[in-house]
């Protein structure tokens, strides 16, 4: 399938600083192979691993010219040879794409295309991929959190914080959350925490000891492990697992705060999920989606062309507050 149309799209020539990111007004509509989709782009939302990669500091380079994003929703274009389950005209949300996401158009392989219930709009639809199966990879494939335990998601008030806010307040845990700000505390408490704490007070840890009645919770999300880990290792209980989701440097621990509670330290990475794994996700998520708790926060909003401010704000911005998403 040829493609003679051009559209707008994100394009990154080199590694470096937010301004690498250049909007280009005459790039090929991308054309389809084999169990591919071609989505025609409502809105695609901003990840900090976009950053990441943007900046050149991440494990996973792409080769240079490279289309940012993997969190799209709108709807199908055209399906390539042997795509089974979707159509032209479905609305959809995709959890990972072939071609990059900052675009007009985009393709995906049909297993990382799922349907956009009509309950939810397109800007939210772009906010469900890398947060939610994230917050459920952390919770449930790495920390295996069960019914009955206590969860501090520390820097609760962004895309995965909300994520695992709902998750978890779903799935009967009680939930601890941290924001940087009176409006992000405010989202956490009205998305499944059941506790807000501001992680801007100089005794906010102490607080979280207090609430806990000096028990320590189970598990803790981490979304910047290079300023909380130390500290995280301390609050944990016996048996407690920090998951690591976020990290900006490096950070100095004491091992021997593991050891008394034997307490684990495990990164997690969306990327490294096999399939089944994805299946599963996608599944809890759908049963969420369904019952009604799964609701993504929404937060900044940025017009395609304003891609590099989303990428300096996403990272400079001291309180999050929902999903960030570029809208096209």
């Amino acid at each position: 399938m040829a493609s003679s149309k051009l559209m707008k799209a994100i394009r990154v020539s080199e590694f470096g600083a937010p301004s690498v990111l250049k909007l280009c007004l005459d790039i090929p509509v991308p054309t389809l192979g084999q169990k591919q989709v071609l989505i025609r782009v409502q809105a695609c939302g901003v990840n900090p691993v976009e950053t990441y990669i943007r900046s050149g500091s991440f494990a996973r380079k792409p080769s240079l010219p490279y289309t940012p994003g993997s969190d799209v929703a709108g709807v199908v274009e055209a399906v390539g040879d042997g795509v089974r389950l979707l159509q032209a005209g479905d609305r959809v949300f995709t959890t990972a794409t072939e071609t990059g996401g900052y675009a007009e158009y985009t393709v995906a392989s049909e297993d990382s295309v799922h349907r956009l219930p009509e309950s939810l709009d397109y800007k939210q639809g772009a906010a469900i991929g890398i947060p939610y199966f994230t917050a459920y990879r952390a919770l449930f494939h790495k920390a295996h959190a069960k019914a009955g335990e206590t969860v501090l998601i520390h820097g609760a008030s962004g895309g995965v914080g909300i994520a695992a806010c709902q998750l978890a307040r779903a799935f009967g845990l009680r939930v601890l959350g941290t924001a940087g700000t009176p409006e992000g505390m405010k989202l956490v408490l009205s998305n499944g925490a059941h506790v807000a704490f501001n992680h801007r007070e100089n005794d906010y840890l102490d607080r979280i000891q207090a609430a806990m009645n000096g028990q320590g919770v189970n598990v803790i999300v981490e979304m910047l492990s290079n300023v909380n880990l130390g500290n995280d290792l301390k609050l944990l209980a016996l048996g407690g697992r920090v998951t690591v989701v976020g990290c900006r440097g490096t950070v100095e621990i004491n091992p021997r705060d593991t050891m008394l509670k034997e307490s684990s330290i495990i990164g997690v990475a969306m990327f490294s999920a096999s399939k089944e794994e994805m299946a599963e996700s996608a599944a809890a998520l759908f049963a969420g989606l369904e019952a009604g708790w799964l609701r993504p926060a929404v937060g900044p909003q940025y017009p395609l062309e304003k891609a590099a401010q989303a990428h300096e704000d996403i990272i400079n911005n001291p309180g999050a507050s929902g999903k960030m998403v570029l809208t096209m």
